[in-house]
């Protein structure tokens, strides 16, 4: 069989996602298989069948305080003005926390309670009541009882309550076999020599462990290349060893995109593409009666096609409810837009900010497998909504835990490689503190605290006028605002070049001259700002520059398209090009300062994050960096 054999395919259709998830809810109809195993390692697992306590707990009458055991009928005289004798062994014996009451006592009273004449004597001034601090038998667990259903997920406690009525061994349901298969002739190992077009297979662990999290059994299968008889092979193999199969990449529309292909050769496809952003391409069949969920390369697209289809298989296999996360409504820091037809899962960075939680969209591509791993919360846009407006409020599932996403400092501005050391400092004061961070530029950071949607901006932006940084710009836009603006870095911003600097970059007019191609900044942001000022000096308009209209969010960015590109030229700071190994060239030393709210300022969070930036570990961190000073025993600036 060549490749020839297998045209390219575009999508069966663009099926809603949750009566793709239907269908194959109810092809998959494997029963559930069953296995004991000893109780002291089933934490996690899934009870198979109802459990009942084999012994009672206590199985007999115990002590539940340290003091005497009596018959209780035989205290009722006693009394403050008529104190009750006993004597030990016939009317009271020594009974300690847990011992077993011996007949014909009923009764215990406690140590302190109880006034001691001689070895053989004791006086009480209160009478006891039948059962007065005995533990009787089966107080806790009786016999018999069930103690839990079938499809309970077992806890560290509820191991111990089985193991106090002696069940050693229990039936828990098996755990479903899910057989993972990396393809792809760009895959190789994650200790392979990388080229350029080589990929680390990572995928196959992420899916591993998700398996593992939701209660399967995963075998991860080595890299398959894009061959299809191999890729075919091992489908069916799969199929003989697994409950569940998930196949990644190979799923989409591409020249190599055999897997549905194959998968209708061999069994039947049900869905090839879902009405969903990520994730669409994917592909559900069946191959011998086992469920294959084919999801695409993309990682975050692939995560939440997993999420959608393979954690719903698994819960059903194990006949427990699928899980739900908490939601909590939030007020969008931007502008969110999507298209009718398909739901959108955008994945969002969540701050606590003046009493209410605002929300702002990380990175919408598939590929970006930070933004879900720095995502505090999943917005769902339904098919029939265009988008949202800055402003909106919307409703979220969350990703971390709501009392984590409260404490978090609310960072917006420009972006710096320090606040990152910031966060981490913060960590590792034991605070309950990080800082949730979104590069969107100087002059967003300043309409964020304008707006009340962040505690914290950097922002870096000069004033052609005055030459100064930053006064002007808050005074001119929060000048009804109690706002303080304070110190934080000088930095160098330069030309970041290619090794060698092989365009002999030097100036502005080196760039226009040379041709080079430049990579900007986002507009509003202070590198955009100070580029402008500089064509303006040179009485250069952005027309004369090549790549003017190319935006990058971040610094670390537009380093990472110089160093692709020997023709490249970017604007940034000096640890950008050192990160990058590029050349720096110096053009400007700049004032980078932390705007906030003066409420903010005088916080407990504001405090520490102050007395953070001021020590000596900081500052040492940072000059590590290079191209850095921290502002010594800074003062928020004079704002008019």
């Amino acid at each position: 069989m060549d490749h020839k054999h297998y045209k390219r395919k575009i999508y069966l259709e663009d099926k809603p996602r949750m009566e793709a998830k239907r269908e194959i809810l109810e092809a998959f109809g494997l029963p559930l298989e069953k296995e004991v195993i000893p109780t002291s390692d089933a934490l996690g697992r899934v009870t198979a069948e109802p459990i009942f306590a084999q012994n009672s707990t206590p199985h007999y009458h115990a002590s539940a305080m340290d003091g005497v055991a009596v018959i209780a009928e035989r205290t009722y005289s006693a009394h403050e003005q008529n104190p009750l004798r006993l004597k030990f062994g016939e009317q009271f014996c020594h009974v300690d926390t847990g011992n077993a009451i011996p007949a014909p006592f009923d009764a215990v009273i406690m140590i302190e309670n109880v006034d001691f004449i001689d070895e053989d004597t004791i006086e009480i001034i209160e009478p006891a009541t039948p059962w007065q601090h005995i533990r009787p038998i089966g107080e806790d667990i009786v016999q018999e009882e069930m103690m839990f259903p079938q499809g309970h997920i077992l806890r560290p406690a509820d191991l111990g309550v089985l193991l106090a009525t002696q069940l050693t061994h229990i039936s828990v349901a098996k755990k479903p076999v899910v057989t993972i298969i990396p393809t792809g002739n760009e895959l190789v190992e994650v200790n392979s020599t990388l080229s350029a077009g080589k990929i680390i297979e990572f995928n196959g662990t992420v899916f591993a462990n998700f398996v593992k999290e939701w209660g399967g059994e995963p075998k991860l299968h080595k890299i398959v290349k894009d061959e299809p008889e191999k890729i075919k092979a091992v489908l069916l193999e799969a199929a003989e060893i697994s409950d569940i199969i998930v196949i990644n990449a190979g799923s989409s529309a591409g020249r190599k995109d055999f897997t549905v292909h194959i998968i209708g050769e061999i069994g039947e496809v049900f869905t090839h593409g879902v009405a969903a952003r990520p994730g669409k391409p994917v592909i559900l069949g069946k191959i011998k009666g086992k469920i294959v969920v084919g999801v695409p390369g993309y990682p975050v697209s692939a995560y939440l096609a997993l999420e959608w289809f393979l954690r719903p298989l698994i819960c059903k296999y194990l006949q427990i409810p699928e899980p739900r996360r908490q939601t909590i409504t939030v007020k969008l820091g931007r502008r969110i837009v999507s298209g009718m037809g398909a739901e959108d899962f955008v994945r969002m960075n969540i701050g606590y900010v003046n009493g209410q939680f605002v929300a702002n969209p990380l990175t919408r591509n598939a590929g970006v497998t930070m933004s879900y791993v720095r995502a505090d919360g999943l917005l769902i846009v339904p098919t029939n909504v265009i988008g949202y407006e800055q402003g909106d409020f919307a409703e979220v599932e969350l990703l971390r835990p709501l009392e984590e996403i409260k404490q978090a400092i609310v960072f917006c501005g420009s972006h710096d490689l320090t606040i990152d050391l910031l966060s981490s400092q913060l960590k590792d004061k034991r605070t309950e503190m990080k800082i949730v961070s979104s590069h969107v530029g100087s002059m967003a950071g300043i309409m964020a605290i304008r707006k009340g949607e962040a505690h914290v901006a950097g922002i870096h932006l000069l004033d052609p006028s005055t030459k100064q940084y930053n006064i002007a710009y808050v005074n001119k836009l929060l000048a009804s605002q109690d706002v303080v603006l304070y110190p934080f870095l000088k930095r160098k911003q330069g030309w970041l070049l290619p090794k060698g600097n092989p365009l002999a970059i030097e100036s502005v007019v080196d760039v226009v001259e040379k041709q080079a191609n430049f990579v900007n900044r986002q507009k509003g942001a202070g590198t955009r700002i100070l580029f402008d000022m500089l064509l303006e000096d040179a009485n250069l308009s952005p027309e004369d520059i090549t790549g003017y209209e190319r935006e990058m969010f971040t610094h670390l960015a537009v380093a990472a398209e110089v160093n692709g590109d020997k023709n490249g030229v970017g604007l940034g700071i000096y640890p950008a090009a050192k990160a990058m190994r590029l050349d720096f060239v110096p053009v400007a030393d700049e004032e980078y300062d932390l705007l906030m709210t003066k409420g903010f300022y005088e916080s407990e969070s504001g405090r520490q994050l102050i007395e953070i930036i001021q020590s000596a570990e900081f500052k040492e961190q940072v000059e590590k960096i290079g191209g850095y000073v921290v502002v010594e025993n800074a003062k928020p600036k004079c704002l008019a």
